[in-house]
């Protein structure tokens, strides 16, 4: 049964999708779906990884078609037999731009061209001219900018975009938007790999856009974000719109169980944990640069946050505890035993295992199999006498691993690129539990482009892997993601003691 907090207009709306659906093979990834978007309003498409949010923003983008019997209407008119027809040039001429989680920017052209690139084509009917008015361009890239905040100066405006942090990328990627003169910006996930400030500069921004008649179809998991700019949430679940929901009337525990259909706890805090003796003991570590005379102790079976600004020296930390990073002072003891892990080889040997923060470009070979990513560390182990690699003893360590963290996929021997973000955390995860550690360490576990119920999977198993005795240390700048810990740590400088802790 579809939940509805009704809303009544007058005027025909920007946009109405009616009745679309998408299938792949004989996977239904749309089921009749329809909505509606609304001049200067705020949307949130939520739902879990596969329930068929990308399917339908790449639709109305015009990236993909719909099947046959779906419409999509723009001010009330139709613009074809299906809501395939609209195309990407028929969307950008519609008002409908999209920004993607890979931000679709062109790396090696200046910050001017990326912003009015799209203006230049579309009025060029599909073929660049030969020759751009660059003062056009630089003109409408300023205006453009200064509506993101960005700065307009020329030396700004000639910068590659590949030169800049993402953040910033991530802002022309909207103003681009703002050149075309969108009338709806669909963006997917924008906040996945931003700061806690970076993130509220950019919602900022959709504010400013809203109020300035465009409107926002913002894609997230993060419930928090939506309560933050208001708006109507739209659901999603197995293919169907399940809700729209005034996100200002519901609580964020009414959205979780939409989403996923079960009910899940907004706090999952250990009850009674039972803790051993230290296991790790840090004295003064530092590296020379991003962090010095660090101090802590962790015990067995403990579970430790840290957090910090993005300068604190918390990233560096983590990978000197790592082995990644060479610690230069400082002394580290595991079990009793003073160790100095030169790299993640022999930080293996002494029992540690790290999850790093970006499991696309840091942990995963995503065009690899399942069972290839979960047994790297331990293809020693899986030998046998002439040297080979059992294949039958990898296949069965890899089955061990998805049936213990829940990675819902058909086989072991797909690649992980085909799996969702939640699904592929837990693959990297299993890998490291493949070498049975005694301490690991995890950046960021359920930040980026995990839905709301693999982050509560992934919450379970962490404190599961805690109750079973081993020392887990989460590092990271979501206070929710690290408040399901018994105890945090903050790094207000790059040099703290176990007086920091919370």
């Amino acid at each position: 049964m579809l939940a509805t907090d009704t809303t009544t207009h007058s005027a025909p709306p920007f946009l109405e999708v009616r009745n679309v659906k998408k299938s792949f093979g004989g996977v239904k990834a749309l089921k009749d779906v329809s909505l509606t978007i609304e001049a200067g309003q705020i949307y949130h498409l939520m739902g879990e990884n596969g329930c068929g949010k990308s399917t339908l923003i790449k639709i109305l983008s015009g990236a993909q078609p719909a099947d046959e019997g779906g419409q999509i209407l723009i001010d009330g008119e139709a613009t074809g037999a299906t809501a395939g027809d609209l195309g990407a040039i028929g969307a950008l001429r519609a008002g409908i731009e999209t920004v993607y989680q890979d931000l679709s920017l062109l790396p090696n052209l200046s910050v001017a061209e990326n912003v009015a690139f799209t203006e230049q084509l579309v009025e060029a009917s599909g073929r660049l001219a030969r020759r751009l008015n660059i003062s056009l361009l630089n003109e409408t890239a300023r205006r453009a900018l200064a509506e993101v905040h960005l700065p307009t100066d020329n030396a700004f405006l000639s910068l590659r975009t590949d030169t800049l942090p993402l953040a910033t990328r991530q802002l022309i990627a909207i103003a681009r938007a703002v050149a075309s003169e969108a009338r709806l910006v669909i963006m997917d996930e924008p906040t996945t790999s931003l700061t806690r400030q970076e993130v509220e500069n950019l919602l900022h921004v959709v504010e400013r856009l809203r109020s300035k008649g465009v409107a926002v179809l913002f894609v997230t998991h993060k419930l928090d974000e939506c309560k933050s700019l208001g708006g109507r949430a739209i659901i999603m679940r197995d293919g169907l719109k399940v809700a729209e929901l005034d996100v200002a009337l519901h609580s964020k525990a009414e959205f979780s169980h939409w989403m996923t259909g079960r009910e899940i706890s907004e706090t999952r805090y250990r009850t009674d944990p039972k803790l051993g003796e230290v296991m790790l003991e840090v004295e003064k570590l530092g590296d020379g640069k991003a962090f010095r005379d660090v101090s802590l102790k962790l015990r067995k079976g403990e579970i430790l946050g840290i957090t910090g600004l993005l300068d604190s020296g918390r990233n560096e930390l983590a990978l000197a505890l790592a082995g990644v990073k060479t610690a230069t002072t400082g002394k580290m003891r595991l079990n009793g035993q003073e160790i100095a892990p030169q790299s993640t080889a022999q930080a293996i040997e002494y029992g540690i295992g790290y999850v790093p923060e970006d499991r696309l470009t840091e942990g995963l070979f995503l065009e690899k199999p399942i069972q290839d990513n979960i047994t790297l560390p331990i293809l020693d182990r899986l030998r046998n006498a002439l040297g080979v690699i059992s294949v039958r003893r990898a296949r069965s360590v890899a089955e061990q691993s998805v049936a213990d963290l829940q990675i819902v996929a058909p086989d072991v021997t797909i690649p992980v690129q085909s799996l969702s973000g939640g699904n592929q955390q837990r693959v990297l995860i299993g890998r490291w539990l493949t070498i049975n550690p005694q301490l690991l360490i995890l950046h960021g576990p359920t930040v980026g482009g995990v839905d709301v119920g693999s982050k509560d999977t992934i919450f379970r198993i962490i404190q599961r892997l805690a109750d079973d005795g081993m020392g887990v240390i989460i590092i990271s700048d979501d206070l929710p993601e690290l408040l399901q810990n018994q105890k945090l740590r903050v790094d207000r400088q790059p040099s703290a003691d176990q007086n920091a802790l919370l």
